[in-house]
């Protein structure tokens, strides 16, 4: 009966990567918790597991492995997106070095029991993976030695950020003959390609216009090859391990092209982090984007024109954020202070009279009155006093403090005060100006061509190219968008998901189930085919009223039905319906659910009382929606509400008046 079991689909995500390029903030934390967009990392690595359909994933890390096992238990507890269908497993030890220890160690391990995919922790990717390990299995049933899928991603712009490379490959099976990673300070103007490659096989492609990712498609014996090879330190090595010994370790690598539409990029340095960064914001990588909430399932943006992406609650005048900004929540911003293209934390407080520009803050930073910062990151918990000029790729690390009218640019500075021979100059007590030579171990990066001589110096941010501003993106959006930006899903996806939500619904209704697993399962489905926060709001709504209790009630007491639905279901439709918004989508659903259900286009004035009544509408949203129903369209809807709209606005003048008697 073995045979006949299902293939748990398992996936290895490797946590440290490029751990200098991020110094000094990689000394506090692991890189995989680094966040990107107010988004750690690792939890685009997961999302995109989780996207692809995997089931379970083994979190491979050698540094902080305790901080990335109390942020997995955390996602857990407070059910991240990726918490719902997968099983997630922090695993690693101290003795590994490099990339090809933590392989080793988990083939002693003997964890993995099939295919797998293989993903760096700092791999941000819309992509669904799961074509492309069908195609590995299908390449391993004809070739037994098929050790590898490599996964690429073609780009069209010459900027260099160590992700590039030039491969030659079989057109008619994608083997993979060469392969040559593209450095990032000098022009190759000649490759060595071997001849035989030619010679030997009847049609050879040459790709010089590939992004690689860092994701792969492993087959079981990738991991022996490992244990068996003691020299393969990082993954160049083992591609090219192979290429050379083809023969005598019997085994092969394949190569896969992603789709244009689908976004994929490694973040090992601050220039990838600035430019994925950029994509997200301008929407490159939907549906990972602010607006979307895809990792808590929660609204915690607005998102207004110019790609200003806003929390609720943070304090910032508009006329502050030009364009490509996003503000997290708890932020406070002065007067006078303009901010563009840049990303702000959690309670960071900005004072007045300030400029950024490409600027990257984490939490609860505190910038004071006067300063001019630009294309620089400042790490959690730092201040940076009155009138700093912060500029060209400078970094400031976790709680520094720096004094006034401080002026940095290509600069680390660190907190902490480390070994004499990295201190270049003391600015302050808690600021400290650190070498930013790659005097570590160069293996510790998994593209060792990146930093292969000791005095190549971490790549900064800096102005882009004209010729790459976000219009002209290597990426496609992966979704047709109007107007306002929302996202419109195919209309297939709209109705399974629908569809799903009404089942869900009818069941936890007929067996009284608890609301926060209804709430889950309403979650997933939302992820699993990319809905916007608007459309689970309107669908939920428009489900309530679709379950069979609503269209065919006894007696055809279609409002005792509602109101026996929402007593057991209430509770999740307060979890969606909580801001004017939100509450606008619940009454426009009404206006579908109008035209499929009689009984309740009968009763639409009680079922819109009824809602005010139990609190998921108000008084301004019901008026708001009214003003908005269309003359000649929405005649009747209008005509049977206005009794109850005339009894809303005489509540509200009463209120007025009794207010001005008691003043």
């Amino acid at each position: 009966m073995a045979q006949f079991e299902k293939e748990i689909v398992q996936a290895v995500l490797i946590a440290d990567n490029n751990v200098w390029n991020f110094k000094p903030l990689s000394d506090d934390n692991s890189t995989a918790l680094l966040p990107l967009v107010n988004v750690s990392m690792l939890d685009y690595a997961l999302i995109a597991l989780n996207r692809s359909g995997v089931e379970e994933v083994f979190v491979y890390a050698s540094l902080f492995l305790q901080n990335i096992r109390d942020y997995i238990k955390q996602g857990i507890e407070t059910y991240a997106s990726w918490s719902f269908k997968m099983k997630v497993q922090v695993i690693g030890g101290e003795g590994c070095r490099c990339f090809g220890d933590a392989m080793r160690d988990l083939d002693a391990k003997a964890l993995i029991r099939g295919n797998f995919i293989l993903l760096g922790a700092d791999t941000v990717t819309n992509a669904d993976l799961r074509p492309v390990l069908e195609q590995h299995k299908r390449t391993a049933k004809f070739d037994k030695g098929a050790a590898a899928t490599l996964v690429f991603k073609q780009c069209s712009n010459n900027l260099r950020t160590g992700n590039e490379l030039l491969i030659a490959l079989d057109n008619r099976n994608d083997r993979l003959h060469y392969h040559q990673r593209l450095r990032m300070n000098q022009r190759e103007t000649r490759f060595p390609i071997p001849l035989d490659i030619f010679l030997n096989n009847s049609s050879v492609a040459l790709h010089h216009n590939l992004l690689d990712p860092q994701i792969a498609i492993g087959s079981p014996s990738m991991l022996s090859l490992f244990s068996d090879n003691f020299d393969f330190q990082t993954r160049d090595d083992f591609i090219r391990g192979l290429l050379i010994n083809e023969e005598l370790l019997d085994s092969r690598i394949y190569v896969a092209l992603l789709p244009p539409t689908q976004y994929a990029h490694k973040v090992n340095n601050w220039l990838s982090y600035q430019l994925v960064s950029r994509d997200i914001i301008n929407r490159w990588a939907y549906p990972l984007v602010p607006d979307m909430g895809v990792y808590k399932l929660q609204q915690e943006y607005v998102f207004h024109k110019d790609n200003i992406y806003k929390s609720h609650d943070a304090h910032v005048p508009k006329v502050a954020l030009r364009e490509n900004v996003v503000v997290q929540t708890g932020s406070h911003v002065g007067t006078g202070t303009v901010i563009s293209n840049s990303v702000l934390g959690a309670n960071c407080r900005i004072g007045k009279n300030c400029e950024l520009s490409n600027v990257f803050l984490m939490a609860d930073v505190t910038i004071l009155d006067g300063c001019q910062l630009e294309f620089c990151v400042v790490g959690t918990g730092a201040t940076i006093n009155e009138n700093c000029i912060i500029k060209s790729g400078a970094v400031i690390g976790n709680k520094c403090v720096l004094p006034a009218k401080t002026q940095l640019a290509k600069k680390l500075v660190s907190a902490v005060k480390p070994s004499q021979e990295y201190v270049l100059e003391t600015i302050g007590p808690h600021a400290y100006i650190i070498s930013d030579s790659a005097t570590d171990d160069p293996g510790d990066s998994d593209n060792e061509d990146l930093l292969p001589q000791q005095t190549q110096c971490i790549p900064k941010m800096g102005d882009l190219p004209s010729h790459l501003q976000p219009e002209d993106s290597d990426y496609s959006s992966s979704s047709e968008e109007d107007g306002s930006r929302a996202p419109t899903p195919l209309p297939d996806d709209t109705n399974i998901f629908l569809s799903e939500v009404v089942d869900s619904l009818t069941r936890g209704f007929r067996e009284k189930s608890n609301p926060d697993f209804l709430i889950l399962e309403i979650n997933s489905s939302r992820y699993a085919y990319n809905m916007s926060l608007k459309e689970v709001n309107f669908n939920v709504v428009k489900a309530v009223f679709g379950m069979q209790s609503i269209r065919e009630p006894a007696n055809n007491n279609v409002l005792g039905a509602i109101n026996a639905a929402f007593k057991q279901l209430g509770t999740v439709v307060s979890n969606y319906i909580k801001s004017p918004d939100a509450m606008l989508d619940c009454l426009k659903a009404l206006e579908d659910v109008c035209e499929e259900n009689d009984l309740v286009r009968e009763k639409i004035s009680q079922v819109v009382h009824y809602l005010y009544d139990k609190d998921f509408v108000t008084e301004s949203a019901i008026l708001a929606w009214y003003n908005q129903l269309d003359d000649e369209e929405h005649a009747t809807l209008k005509q049977s509400l206005t009794k109850l709209v005339d009894w809303l606005n005489q509540s509200s003048e009463d209120d007025d008046e009794e207010d001005d008697e008691s003043e």
